[in-house]
């Protein structure tokens, strides 16, 4: 299901407005190196083939068989490549005779499906100037064809086909595609393949420690103590050995008591005084951060998933108010953690998701807010502290007492000086102890606390990776509902206007993107867009019916739906543009109108991987996109009116022969 995740709107000078997000997956359809075998090239150009890039695959497929890979499904897969996407005018003399060559070879090749299929490929093309009462023996031999063998026959020859042996196989096709349109789940899945690929977790580690620079200065003061300590004890026993032996006894007894529990209660005090870990990190609402755009975006997702993550019997409102403070330490520690890596918030959705189903099930437990009640000292080691360090001063105040008992005036004061000097450096040590002890704690507790939040936060990666990988649906799905899309686009037409295949002079479709859309590729790949806008031209004796209509592609839904008839001789000119910040757009200028222009594609230069070519995969979007014929059909009626539609009529075309 989609889950809701916000998007990026980017606004880039005319050219992203209305993009609301974008995504390149990691998954590629590999070219590989240049000196890739000819059967790694076959197989690539037979990927490219199924996702909609037929002049790649032509490229790849030509190359491997100039390479020496050739047999009948190599050669099958050519044709196919050749034809695909383009009519049978659209071929130049140098590709028909290379068609013609090729039929020469089927005769060589292996006897199976293959063959069979190539065979009867060739033999449509050559009944393609047939009269339609003679087209029936090549039908019922493709009609023998495994259905799959068919269907991709039925498919890449699209536009070559026409007349009666196309109204014939109509009927198949759009049965097919009535079928195949939701197939495998469609509506559940198409959301997935604009998701973007999650970044991988990441969580802030402890602080440094900085009890070495502690333990450095401890052993001066703890032996400056130890020596006043010493001094005053000796003092003592040598004045009155019975009772000093007492007092030194009690002295460091509770020393040690206080020690024991001080530095428990001490760690705690300091420890809600510094906070945890996240106090550490910087707050989010300073004027450096304040107008930062990732920052406002993480802060925007992180109110958008705890308003919808709500714990039981509290209304969203409720729970946003009790989480300010949390959500702001969240927010700053997911920018700090993923800013400088370029990325769009969407990337980091899966984790602020996680984030806000952990602080709702720590609330419903009732772990969520006791962090400083666990921080606590308990009254008893207080009072236990407290008591020990009385006894330790009552302690010294005796013994200093025990030395006036026994000593002269000299000898007190130096137990005096020593008191005094054992008490600074004392403080001074315990100090520095309790500092480093508190430190090497607090280092233990946050990477032990760390490496569960890293390891929770992995477990949440992997399992949001592994359902957007389960669900994400394939290029060759997309290309497959995309191409039922338009069947039956061009079906409803076709029944809208009363027209048969009988009745066309030829047909082209562009599709173009509608905004405002999500849009995503495959690196290497053509774009794919969340929404469709449909452009068919159907040509007639009588002139040019166009008829549009934009689709949501997730559930093929339609709207904004456009119908226009003109006479050959109301096509003045077709221009294309071509922006580097807006990407292409087609101008159609008619003589008793304004000019149209069709956007064909958006910019994507900025969104290229560094070893992909920008001309390239334009030419890839262009020809996925239906362009190229759909250009050439359009200028050629612009230049030449009815004349150019009787040179290319299917009845006027010279007829293929197939080699002996």
């Amino acid at each position: 299901m989609n889950d809701g995740s916000s998007v990026t709107n980017n606004s880039a000078y005319g050219s992203t407005v209305g993009i609301q997000a974008e995504v390149v997956h990691n998954a590629s359809i590999t070219i590989g190196h240049q000196d890739a075998s000819p059967q790694e090239k076959y197989k690539v150009g037979v990927r490219f083939l199924e996702d909609g890039v037929p002049s790649r695959a032509r490229d790849l497929i030509s190359d491997a068989i100039a390479n020496g890979h050739d047999n009948a499904e190599v050669r099958f897969h050519w044709v196919l490549a050749m034809l695909s996407g383009r009519a049978y005018d659209d071929l130049s003399t140098e590709e028909l005779q290379r068609l013609h060559r090729a039929s020469g070879l089927v005769r060589t090749y292996a006897e199976g499906g293959w063959k069979d299929a190539l065979r009867v490929a060739f033999e449509l093309l050559a009944m393609l100037s047939t009269p339609d009462g003679e087209t029936g023996r090549v039908r019922e031999r493709l009609r023998t064809l495994p259905p799959h063998l068919r269907d991709l026959i039925l498919h890449h020859f699209d536009l070559v086909l026409t007349g009666g042996l196309k109204d014939s196989l109509w009927a198949e096709k759009r049965e097919r595609a009535e079928a195949d349109r939701f197939g495998n789940g469609r509506v559940q899945r198409v959301w997935a393949y604009f998701e973007p690929d999650p970044i991988g977790p990441r969580a802030l580690p402890p602080h440094p420690s900085t009890a070495a620079a502690a333990r450095a200065a401890l052993p001066v003061r703890a032996g400056l103590c130890a020596v006043g300590t010493a001094f005053l004890w000796i003092l003592a026993l040598v004045a009155d050995p019975a009772a000093a032996a007492i007092e030194v006894l009690v002295a460091a007894g509770a020393g040690l008591t206080a020690v024991h529990f001080g530095r428990r209660w001490w760690y705690q005090e300091h420890h809600l005084k510094t906070g945890n870990r996240g106090s550490r990190i910087p707050h989010t609402r300073d004027p450096a951060s304040a107008g930062d755009g990732f920052t406002n975006r993480v802060r925007h997702s992180f109110d958008h998933y705890f308003s919808t993550r709500v714990p039981h019997g509290l209304a969203p409102h409720e729970w946003l108010g009790h989480t300010v403070h949390i959500r702001n330490s969240l927010v700053a520690e997911i920018a700090v953690l993923y800013r400088e890596s370029r990325i769009g918030v969407e990337r980091v959705d899966w984790l602020i998701r996680h984030l806000a189903e952990d602080a709702r099930d720590r609330y419903s437990k009732g772990t969520l807010f006791d962090q400083g009640h666990r921080n606590q000292t308990p009254a008893g080691v207080k009072a236990l502290c407290v008591a020990a360090l009385v006894a330790l001063g009552v302690m010294t105040l005796a013994l200093l007492g025990t030395v006036a008992s026994g000593a002269g005036a000299a000898q007190l004061l130096l137990a005096v000086l020593a008191v005094a000097g054992a008490g600074w450096s004392g403080r001074a040590a315990a100090s520095s102890w309790l500092e480093a002890r508190g430190e090497d704690q607090r280092v233990a507790e946050e990477t032990r606390a760390y490496q569960e939040r890293l390891a929770a936060r992995q477990a949440a990666y992997q399992n949001w990776k592994s359902f957007l990988d389960a669900t994400r649906p394939s290029e060759r799905e997309m290309e497959t509902w995309l191409a039922c899309d338009k069947t039956l686009f061009v079906d409803e037409a076709l029944r809208h206007y009363q027209l048969t295949w009988r009745d066309l002079v030829t047909h082209t479709i562009l599709v173009t993107p509608a905004r405002p859309y999500k849009r995503g590729r495959v690196k290497g790949g053509p774009w794919r867009y969340s929404r469709y806008s449909f452009r068919l031209f159907l040509v007639t004796q009588d002139g040019v019916r166009e008829i549009s209509s934009e689709f949501d592609f997730t559930d093929a839904q339609r709207g904004n739906r456009q119908r226009s008839n003109y006479r050959f001789d109301a096509l003045s000119s077709v221009q294309v543009t071509e922006r580097s910040e807006i990407g292409y757009e087609l101008e159609l200028i008619l003589t008793n109108g304004p000019a149209r222009n069709i956007r064909v594609k958006d910019a994507d230069a900025h969104q290229l991987a560094p070893d992909e070519n920008a001309q390239e995969i334009a030419e890839i979007n262009l020809d996925a996109a239906g362009f190229i014929h759909t250009f050439r059909l359009l200028e050629g009626i612009a230049a030449d009116g009815k004349g150019w539609i009787e040179r290319n009529n299917p009845k006027n075309l010279p007829s293929f022969h197939a080699a002996d």
